[in-house]
Formats: C-alpha cells, structure tokens, sequence
C-alpha cells in the first residue's frame, strides 16, 4: 500500500453551501426547543402514554448508528484489514459526532434538559439508564483517544491496536445498553426480549456503515478526491452482509416472541393487524430497508456499480428508520399488561391501541440532531488532517485487481 496523505477539507464554494443547508436545519431544531418549552409538549404528538416520540427515534438511531461508524475504524487496526485503514480516522470522527447528536436530540426532548444536572450527579445504579451515562461517556474518552493514536506520529501500531481494541469492545457495550433499555422493560410485550442487545448490535452495524458509505462518498465528491469502485464495492457487499443479518435477528425476536403465548397479541398487532406500524414494518423495514439494498449490492452486474452501494446506503437508513420507529412508537402504542392473567377495568385507557401523529417541531428537532452530527463531523476534517488525499483502489489496495474485491 502507498504512504498515505491526509490532507484538511478547503472551504470551496459547494462546502459553504452544504454548511449553511446543515445550519439552517439547526436553527430549525433550536427554534422547535424553544417553541416546545414554551408551549410544553402538548404541542408534540407523544402523551401520557406515548411518552417516547419521533425525536426518541432520530436519537437512538443516532447512538446506534454512532457504534456501527466504527467499523471501518475496527476492521482496520483490530482486524488488520490493509484497504480500510486510511478511513480510520474519519471512521472514529464519525462515531463521535453521531452519538454527539443522538444525545443532543435526546437531552433538548426531555422538557427540562437542566434535569440533566441531577441525572449526573445522582445515580441510580439499578437503573440501566444510569448504566448508559457511563456507556456513553466513556465512549467519547476511547474512541476520542483511539483518534489521537491514530493521528500521533510516530505512534507503535500496537498502541494503535491496543486502543482500538478497547474502542471496539466499548462500542458492544454501548450498543448492549442501548438495546437492553428495551429488552429489560418487561412491562412492555413489544419490549421484554433479550434478543434486543443482540439485535441492537446488529442493527448498529448496518446503520453505521450505511452512514460512512453516504458521508465519506460525499466528502470525496465535493473535494474531488478519487474513490476506488473496488473500495465501493467491498463496501457495499460488507453492508449486504449486515443488512442480512439485521433480517436473520429480526426473524429470530419475532419467532421467539410468537413462541411465548403472553407475546402473542403483541406480534399480531405488529405483523398483520398495526396499520401503519404493519406497513412501515413489511413495506419500508423489510423490503426497502432490507431485501432491496441486499439485491442491490449482491446483483450480479449492477452490484458491482458504485451507484448501487450509494442507492442501498439511503435504502438501509430509511429501513433503520422505519425500524427504531416500529419498535419505539409501535411498543408504546400497543397496551401495558400491568396484571398479566388478571382482568382490569378503568376509564384509562384499559385495553386500547394508543395512536401517534409526530409533530412539525419533533421532525426538526430530529433533523437537527441529523446536521449537527454532519457538522461536527465537517469541522473536523475542515480543521484536522482526517480524509486521505486518495482513496482509489491503487492507493488503498495495490493488489485488488488480483482477487476479488469484495
């Protein structure tokens, strides 16, 4: 493999135009916060029993995709696959802004984001919630030292390794605690599994790859800096692989879920009889998200087109979309079973499928969690050396014409 160059993003016309659409969306976000505390979230689609809206879902979409941008990062240095090492440093960068605007949106829908104070500095260590503030905390530490020891010179690559190896241990975790936050509300039939962290992890790795597909294709284009078709396409067939197993694990929570006779209203409700969660569920998870992007990458003649692997990347974030949304809004909109085996009556809401209509201000503030993970992530290559000069397949793996580049 050549040396590789890194080199800072140059301000070009085009770069300026894309920061000012990004921040645009961003006061779009900061306009709906304010709007909403003003108003209280009355003015939002979520209730007393819908309590999770859409921002909920832009924000965990947002943290697991954050896990999953790192796997070039630890395809690289833990695996020691040569092609993928000179995206490493975006890699990492990526993580970071992605879980930074997963958490912005987070914080801004609670109502009272200066409850946060008492959130960090009382815990509750039974609660996994708590658990996820250190998860996610010390995941900025890692994979912010993993990018230091990248970008060091002179740096041993068994520190690089060493580090990376921490950082891809630490991204499970925080993917498990993301997932067990759903697996362990065993109140919730749509919930109560522990295939969620599994699951979960999974669904970060298709996510994730996804994103750094669309993110660095993006800034290669708008810098003019060569992007192998070999190097597409080993990616694009790396995000078959995953979106097939995002597929496998959600037959596997399903099936498991229709094993137990206390799941079984529940897989109704969202497999045949939910509506628009039994639309978004098989139209856009399933075939859009899913079967689509594998047929796409894996076709062929046409897979082998970089045009594919971009057209299966938005195809795969509109299914993991769809996905977060099923199992967010779709498990709070199906009724609690507080007395499993027992009768209850009320005038609460005893029994009743809640419906949900997402908000103008929810849509923006999720948007705006969505720019400001790009524009972190454009400052950083704009004011660090992160984006190789060349990415062509000649650059990245001389010897790729002499096998199979997937």
């Amino acid at each position: 493999m050549q040396r590789t160059v890194y080199q800072e993003l140059k301000l070009t016309p085009q770069v300026w135009q894309l920061a000012f659409l990004l921040l645009a969306f961003i006061a779009g976000a900061a306009g709906s916060v304010l709007y909403i505390e003003e108003h209280g979230h009355i003015v939002t689609g979520m209730t007393n029993q819908i309590v999770w809206g859409l921002p909920h879902v832009f924000a965990i979409f947002l943290i697991v995709a954050a896990s999953g941008a790192l796997n070039v990062a630890s395809i690289a240095s833990v695996f020691g696959k040569t092609p993928y090492k000179p995206m490493a440093r975006l890699s990492a960068l990526l993580a970071v802004a992605l879980l930074a605007g997963g958490l912005a949106v987070l914080v801004l829908d609670l109502g009272r984001p200066d409850r946060l104070i008492v959130a960090m500095t009382k815990y509750n260590f039974r609660s996994i919630f708590a658990w996820n503030i250190y998860l996610y905390t010390g995941f900025f530490a890692v994979v912010g030292a993993y990018l230091f020891v990248q970008m060091a010179r002179g740096m041993p690559y068994k520190v690089v390794k060493t580090v990376g190896t921490a950082a891809f241990l630490w991204r499970l975790a925080l993917t498990t605690g993301t997932g067990s936050i759903f697996g362990w509300l065993v109140a919730r039939p749509g919930y109560d599994s522990a295939i969620m962290a599994p699951l979960f992890i999974i669904m970060s790795l298709s996510f994730g790859l996804a994103i750094f597909i669309l993110v660095v294709a993006m800034l290669c284009r708008l810098t003019g800096r060569p992007f192998g078709d070999g190097l597409m396409n080993r990616l694009g067939r790396l995000l078959g692989i995953f979106a097939a197993l995002v597929l496998y694990f959600t037959a596997v929570q399903h099936l498991t879920a229709m094993y137990g006779a206390k799941h079984w209203e529940y897989e109704k409700f969202i497999l045949r009889d939910g509506g628009v969660y039994t639309m978004l569920f098989w139209g856009v998870q399933v075939l859009i998200g899913g079967l689509i992007p594998i047929a796409l990458v894996f076709h062929p003649t046409g897979g082998a087109k970089p045009m594919s692997t971009i057209a299966a990347s938005i195809l795969v974030i509109i299914g993991g979309l769809a996905q977060i949304y099923v199992i967010v809004i779709g498990g709070q909109a199906f009724p609690l079973d507080i007395f499993p085996g027992y009768e209850v009556t009320s005038s609460f809401y005893d029994g009743a499928i809640t419906s949900y209509r997402a908000s103008l201000p929810e849509l923006l503030l999720g948007l705006g969690g969505v720019a400001l993970a790009l524009v972190i992530t454009g400052l950083g290559v704009v004011a660090l050396r992160i984006l190789p000069t060349d990415l062509s397949d000649e650059a990245v793996d001389p010897h790729a014409k002499s096998r199979d580049p997937g």
